[in-house]
Formats: C-alpha cells, structure tokens, sequence
C-alpha cells in the first residue's frame, strides 16, 4: 500500500517561495533619501597664488622695486639685512612706505619657516598701510 501525500496549495506556495526583499528595499530608499536630505554641502573657498619661476624681477609693483622682508626657519625676521622684532614690523613697514609710496613688499620666507610669523607679518603689513605684497621662498 502506497501512501499518498496530499500538500494542499498554500504550502506548496510558501515552500517555493523565497525572502521578500521589498521590505529593505523600501528600508535602504529611506537611508538614501535621509543621508541626501541630511548632507552638509560646503562650498570650499582657497585662494588663488601665482607662484614665481624663480627668476629675479625688477620689483613686485613696478618700476621702483620691494622692500625685501625675509623670515627664516629660527622665525626671526628680517628687514633691510637687520634684525627685527614683530611688533616692529609695522613701524619699518610704514617708514618704508612714507619714503616710497608706491613700493611694495616682497615676503621671502625660507621652507620650514613657520606659517603662524608669515602670517603676522603678513598682518603688520596690512596694518602698516601696504597691501601691495610678493611672496617668495629661499631655498
């Protein structure tokens, strides 16, 4: 005697089946549409620095020529082959500036001269009335 097994057609339905996948779609469409919603877009702003070729010019703003104010690796800054300290930069600067008004500066700084002087030169030099201003490095 044979046994004949009846498999109704819901359980031959589900055996056959496999994993619903709508679900997670639906769930990754709703991380998708909350990391767009959600994201910082940044507009990054740079500055722009034409760089020299190396080659000696007759001057940064024209016929006159730089004052030269050089900053090496030690941090300590140069003006006119001297010594100066920071909070003096402005006063040269200024000198330099009522002497020759229409000269401007020429900021060399050597490779591993450090950022934060170059920039308060940069800001003495601002305040010393010159915006007229060269950069350069020493190798």
């Amino acid at each position: 005697m044979g046994f004949i097994r009846h498999v109704s057609a819901a359980q031959s339905e589900s055996s056959q089946t496999g994993i619903d996948l709508a679900p997670m779609l639906d769930f990754v469409l709703n991380l998708l549409i909350f990391f767009i919603i959600t994201a910082v877009f940044v507009k990054e702003f740079g500055l722009t620095v034409n760089r020299s070729t190396g080659e000696v010019t007759s001057g940064a703003s024209g016929g006159e020529g730089a004052a030269v104010i050089q900053i090496i690796q030690t941090g300590e800054i140069f003006i006119d082959q001297r010594v100066v300290d920071l909070r003096a930069v402005r006063a040269n600067v200024e000198r330099i500036h009522a002497v020759s008004p229409s000269k401007g500066m020429l900021i060399i700084a050597e490779d591993k001269a450090p950022t934060g002087m170059v920039i308060q030169v940069i800001d003495q030099i601002h305040l010393g009335g010159v915006y007229d201003i060269s950069f350069s490095t020493s190798q």
